[in-house]
């Protein structure tokens, strides 16, 4: 929820403030130029070969949907968006502007499960401005479109091709799944069961990261939830998704761990 060219969190001697990085409310996360995909304009452009993650760098966090939440909690935190919409995100780092996941070389942590967000970039889903119809589009970025590569758009004939009609239908599936999650987050929110936290980690250095502007659901409320409003969240099967937060919290030592790591290779 972050974006390269947000300020740095101010700092004291021994303390590190940071937290989630709002994206730019014109665009979405990690897309600067996305275009609906043209059999004519676009016939001889495709995707580098291997480009990588590169475009998560300095990004700490990002949106998850709801049915990843039981894969995303063996990996990262998950915290909601304090802005109202309680938008679940996976925590990619603890200070601002990084990415611990991220590897120098462009690859993910090894043996992680990668945000199905991550996944779905360059590709995207747009609507038409009159009309409901979603249109298949691409960020047309240098770093990751090319012309005249092994993985084109388009073949020969004009026609779709593998690739292209993968990156459709994993669209689509995110798009229901993304709709899914607006309706528990409203829901999650009107409920009042989430409250604000700050997570205070402690680091090689002698130093404290006080990492904050998120919200997590408070257990004590979920205990006490109205009985109609927990047999209603049970009937929509939402049930193992709080639970997939709650177990999350376990992930900030794993970040931490990560962090410690990266110091110390900073300060070799």
């Amino acid at each position: 929820m972050a974006k390269k060219d947000s300020k740095p969190a101010k700092k004291d001697k021994d303390t590190d403030v940071a937290s989630p990085q709002p994206a730019n409310a014109n665009m979405p996360l990690f897309y600067s130029n996305p275009v609906p995909l043209d059999a004519k304009e676009h016939a001889k452009l495709g995707l580098k070969k291997s480009f990588g993650f590169n475009f998560t760098d300095g990004v700490n966090a990002v949106p998850v949907n709801l049915i990843e939440m039981p894969q995303i909690c063996h990996f990262y935190p998950i915290a909601f968006s304090p802005d109202g919409n309680a938008t679940p995100v996976a925590i990619l780092g603890l200070r601002d502007n990084e990415n611990l996941f991220l590897q120098p070389d462009g690859k993910w942590e090894a043996n992680t499960y990668v945000p199905a967000y991550i996944r779905r970039y360059p590709f995207i889903f747009s609507e038409l401005p009159d009309g409901d119809q979603l249109t298949l589009c691409v960020d047309m970025d240098d770093a990751v479109i090319e012309e005249g590569g092994e993985q084109g758009f388009f073949d020969a004939e004009g026609n779709a091709t593998e690739l292209a009609n993968n990156a459709l239908e994993f669209c689509k599936s995110y798009h229901a799944a993304a709709q899914q999650t607006v309706e528990f987050s409203k829901s999650l929110a009107a409920s009042g069961l989430l409250v604000d936290r700050e997570a205070q980690i402690n680091v090689a250095g002698n130093r404290r990261i006080n990492f904050s502007g998120f919200k997590i659901i408070d257990e004590q409320k979920l205990a006490e939830l109205d009985d109609k409003i927990f047999l209603d969240w049970r009937s929509k099967g939402w049930l193992p998704f709080l639970y997939a937060h709650l177990f999350s919290g376990s992930q900030w030592q794993r970040l931490t761990y990560l962090l410690n790591n990266r110091l110390e290779k900073e300060a070799a």
